[in-house]
C-alpha cells in the first residue's frame, strides 16, 4: 500500500516497512518516514520517529508485535528502526563490504 508499506519521493528519498501492516497503515508509516526526512531528519531518525508513533497504538498487544522501517535519502544515506529487537537488514554498497546490520529498536 503506497504511503504505508512503500513510499518514494525523488526529491527526498524512499522508505519501506515490514511487520504488522495494520499498525503501519494506521500512521501512513512510510509516508511519515519520508516526510520526516524532508523535514531534515536522517533516515534513522525518521524511522525512529515513525516507530515512536507506532508504539503509541491503542492496540493492547503492541508490545508483542514487530514493525520495522528502512529508509534511504537522495544522498544515499540509509537507516532503520524497529519496535522489537531482532530486525536486521543487509547493505551492499560500492567500495564497502556487504553488511548485515541489526536495527536499533524501541523496546
Amino acid at each position: 500500500i503506497i504511503g504505508a508499506g512503500l513510499f518514494v519521493d525523488n526529491e527526498v528519498g524512499a522508505a519501506t516497512a515490514t511487520g504488522t501492516g495494520e499498525e503501519v497503515i494506521r500512521i501512513a508509516g512510510t509516508h511519515t518516514v519520508v516526510e520526516m526526512m524532508r523535514a531534515g531528519h536522517s533516515p534513522e531518525e525518521a524511522c525512529r520517529i515513525a516507530i515512536e508513533r507506532v508504539s503509541k497504538s491503542p492496540n493492547p498487544k503492541i508490545k508483542d508485535i514487530q514493525v520495522g522501517f528502512l529508509a534511504i535519502n537522495k544522498h544515499g544515506e540509509w537507516g532503520s528502526y524497529s519496535l522489537q529487537k531482532g530486525f536486521n537488514f543487509a547493505v551492499c554498497a560500492p567500495k564497502t563490504d556487504n553488511q548485515l546490520i541489526d536495527s536499533k529498536h524501541f523496546w
